[in-house]
């Protein structure tokens, strides 16, 4: 007699079950997106230069993760803890990114750079004031933090884009971290796919944007791929013999000195 009433139950515990996981897994996916640039910043940290690579992602990054943590607070989006521990830990990944940029950087970029993120903290922090004195329900916070949070999140899927440009120009992606936007493609899908159950508007478009995002910045990796891995061929062996007619010239300047 109770399995009528039993089947609703049941379904609402599987699909609690389903969003919970792939919350789990959108946050397992969303931190390694995070870490994906590690092997970028060690490079700029070895060689003290950020060379060409850009700081919108990392900008981007960090606005993005702050909107969402402020996003997913029980005053804000009551029962998001899921939104809070991958964002909070998001924000703390691209702080620590950013202080080496602007450490590794020259002083005209660095100015740039750091005036962005004090911008930022500022719209943050005004944000903040807004939602807690003036927006006095739930409903009406979500809807004003998740609106902006969907524009900035579209805007950290997009910003790898940034050097699509100079990607085109010198049909090099050496300056368009791989793994930035392999993993870009998978965080999108994931939380896409969360916030189907039950349907979140504010998670679900910028997420389904960002995977198609990413799938333009994949085609255009691999399109110029090979074309890459020649020029770093190239130029390796050009500062091979360089260093090669440097070792000639030292020997011959020696055999003078001697003779």
């Amino acid at each position: 007699m109770q399995t009528g009433k039993s089947l609703p139950l049941l379904a609402m515990v599987s699909t609690e079950a389903i969003r919970t996981s792939l919350g789990v897994i959108g946050n397992i996916t969303a931190v390694t997106l995070f870490l994906s640039t590690v092997p970028t910043f060690l490079r700029i940290w070895k060689k003290r230069n950020v060379e060409q690579y850009s700081p919108v992602p990392y900008l981007a990054s960090f606005f993005n993760c702050g909107l969402w943590v402020l996003y997913g607070m029980p005053f804000v989006h009551p029962h998001s803890l899921l939104v809070v521990t991958t964002n909070g830990a998001g924000f703390a990944i691209e702080l620590v990114y950013l202080v080496i940029f602007l450490l590794c950087s020259d002083k005209r970029k660095r100015l740039k750079v750091a005036l962005v993120m004090l911008l930022e903290i500022m719209f943050f922090g005004a944000l903040v004031l807004l939602v807690l004195t003036i927006v006095h329900t739930t409903q009406q916070r979500s809807t004003i933090v998740g609106s902006i949070s969907v524009a900035a999140n579209i805007l950290m899927y997009a910003s790898p884009l940034s050097v699509m440009k100079l990607v085109i120009t010198t049909k090099s992606v050496e300056y368009m971290p791989f793994l930035l936007s392999l993993f870009c493609f998978f965080n999108g899908l994931c939380w896409f796919l969360y916030a189907l159950v039950p349907f979140d508007s504010f998670i679900a478009v910028p997420n389904g944007i960002g995977s198609l995002l990413a799938i333009l910045q994949l085609v255009l990796y691999a399109t110029f791929y090979k074309s890459t891995k020649r020029m770093l061929a190239a130029r390796k062996e050009k500062i091979e013999m360089g260093l090669a007619v440097m070792d000639t010239s030292a020997n011959q300047n020696g055999n003078v000195a001697h003779s």
